[in-house]
């Protein structure tokens, strides 16, 4: 019988031998790496600066453009009615850079979802809130950062589109009189040419009998957001464009139609304002109609609950 002492040298050969190519593949792959340069702070800062002005600068020349654009402005509507809960800075912004968008979420977001962002898609800037700061005269602030969001579009999601939701007209128009803030009156003696009509002295939206739902809800709507605007002494003909526009927002974000709608020339009044006022006033369009969308929606949303109630009862 042969000797097994060899074994030993062996192993201790086949040993060092596979240490050594460790070795060679660690410093090849070392080799091959980038060299990074050190983290400068200072750098960062200077960077992530210039972002926020850069987004901040995109910010007031797209207010600028839908302030002077009748069909730039009823785009900007369009975004902000299906982005009900995105400030209007940036329903701006969106209108901007995707005013087709229609689902954002950060790529993270997507991925936690199991979706991936197609390669080669240039991101969407937004604002979104960062650390809170006190201000010279003691007041509290929140700072905003620029956030990176894709639509769905830029994925590789199957939902590409947002399946539409068909509403009864009748649940419909329930939800948006249930919880009005002035009272609802049919009235028989209101001319064709007036449709409905608020009177903030008898605080009461007047109604004509007889039209179909959707003329219903598109009057409708426009009185309700004079009334939810009347904060005493109100004069209806400083807030007509608003609500007007209000009433519009409303009916793209429930699916109701808007062929009579206009927005061919912008209203003069608009050309006087300044950036800010203007981006003031899109935010009133945003708070009234989102006012009365938080009323409409506990009706929708109750109905949902015993509908599907009634259905596990079965």
């Amino acid at each position: 019988m042969g000797t097994l002492d060899d074994l030993f040298e062996q192993v201790a050969q086949e040993k060092a031998a596979q240490e050594k190519a460790a070795q060679e593949k660690a410093a090849q792959e070392k080799a091959e790496q980038p060299e990074l340069s050190p983290f400068d702070m200072d750098e960062y800062k200077a960077r992530k600066q210039q972002e926020r002005s850069d987004v901040y600068t995109l910010l007031d020349n797209t207010a600028e453009e839908v302030k002077g654009s009748g069909e730039l402005f009823q785009t900007f509507l369009d975004v902000q009615a299906r982005f009900d809960r995105y400030s209007v800075n940036n329903a701006l912004l969106i209108t901007a850079q995707m005013p087709e968008a229609t689902k954002l979420a950060d790529f993270d977001t997507w991925k936690d979802a199991n979706v991936s962002v197609n390669k080669g898609e240039t991101a969407i800037s937004i604002l979104g809130p960062g650390r809170e700061y006190e201000r010279d005269d003691g007041s509290t602030a929140t700072s905003f950062n620029v956030k990176k969001v894709f639509d769905i579009s830029q994925t590789n999601s199957r939902e590409r589109v947002t399946p539409k939701v068909t509403r009864d007209e009748r649940l419909l128009l329930k939800s948006l009189i249930s919880n009005a803030p002035c009272k609802m009156v049919i009235s028989e003696a209101m001319s064709e040419r007036l449709n409905a009509i608020y009177k903030p002295d008898e605080q009461t939206i007047f109604v004509r009998q007889g039209m179909d739902a959707p003329t219903i809800f598109r009057s409708i709507s426009n009185e309700l957001a004079h009334a939810h605007m009347d904060k005493g002494d109100y004069r209806r003909n400083e807030n007509t464009i608003t609500a007007y526009c209000v009433s519009y927002v409303l009916c793209k974000r429930y699916g109701v139609l808007v062929d009579t709608f206009k927005f061919d020339t912008m209203p003069e009044q608009y050309s006087k304002m300044t950036t800010q006022e203007f981006r003031a006033e899109l935010g009133k369009i945003r708070d009234v109609a989102g006012e009365i969308s938080r009323d409409m929606n506990r009706v929708l949303e109750a109905q949902s609950r015993e509908k599907k109630d009634r259905g596990e009862a079965r």
